[in-house]
């Protein structure tokens, strides 16, 4: 029994998968805490699927090398955040709207442009994750995105939440609000590349939103949000991991899977928002 459990530990590419999960969950955890307090998580999903047309374009244009899709990515994720705010300024639709038209174009397109140039295999593993298949120099890569996301997070997390609850006395105090929101914006579109190996395209916004979703239920305490979410998202990570070696699942679901149960038990037994504390109150 105790060699079944520690398995996963003999072997390198699982040892690169686990130390990836901790990194890439409690990055995202951390994050999560923004976007779930700037209510900006349908904003921040369609920019998950507006990777993967980036990702074929960068193919299509320099081959398929360790760097082409992240620079793909985030070109294709800040082209389309930045052309629905054109749109929306431009026309009378509202932002959410453009994104919307945007992003489900560059996807669609994205799939066929794939498919066309031959990485079907490859194509899924975008869409649902292959924490699996990380190199040495893809987790180096996701530590030093992690270092880079929550070191700029916490220096500039108190000017972040000041912009978050109240913009305009925020801007009456100073604070750059606008650089602010675009920076906090471009931090996330990084942070929700750096999942891709792990949970694909579609599935990268489940873990950018659940974990601090999850606190939000269960305390109102904001620095908790941040720590707690970091935390939740590094062990649902690490234990879908684990759980997919035992019960050979793909990993890339299974971690967003953890964290909706996590979700589930916090929305059910919450002791103060929890469904049934509220019906016993009520």
């Amino acid at each position: 029994m105790i060699d079944w459990l520690l398995e996963p530990l003999q072997h390198p590419f699982n040892q690169r998968a686990i130390l990836a999960a901790l990194l890439i969950g409690f990055t995202n955890g951390y994050a999560s805490a923004f976007v779930v307090l700037k209510k900006s998580a349908l904003k921040v999903g369609s920019l998950s699927h507006a990777l993967l047309p980036g990702i074929a374009v960068a193919i299509l244009v320099a081959g398929l090398h360790e760097w082409s899709a992240f620079l793909g990515s985030l070109f294709a994720a800040l082209l389309i955040g930045l052309g629905s705010l054109a749109v929306s300024r431009g026309s009378r639709l509202d932002q959410d709207s453009a994104l919307a038209i945007l992003y489900t174009a560059a996807f669609s397109g994205g799939i066929i442009l794939l498919r066309r140039i031959g990485v079907n295999q490859e194509m899924e593993e975008w869409l649902f994750g292959n924490i699996m298949g990380l190199r040495n120099g893809d987790l180096w890569t996701n530590f030093w995105i992690s270092f880079g996301a929550l070191g700029t997070l916490t220096a500039l997390h108190r000017p972040l939440l000041m912009t978050l609850f109240d913009a305009e006395v925020a801007a009456t105090l100073g604070v750059p609000v606008r650089a602010l929101n675009y920076l906090l914006m471009a931090v996330l579109i990084v942070v929700l590349i750096s999942s891709l190996q792990a949970v694909g395209c579609m599935l990268a916004l489940g873990l950018l939103v659940t974990p601090a979703a999850t606190v939000y239920l269960l305390t109102d305490s904001t620095n908790a949000m941040f720590w707690g979410g970091s935390l939740l998202g590094g062990l649902a990570a690490v234990l879908a991991v684990l759980a997919g070696w035992w019960l050979n699942i793909e990993q890339g679901p299974l971690i967003v899977l953890v964290l909706g149960l996590m979700f589930l038990i916090a929305f059910l037994f919450g002791p103060k928002y929890g469904l049934l504390a509220r019906s016993k109150r009520h």
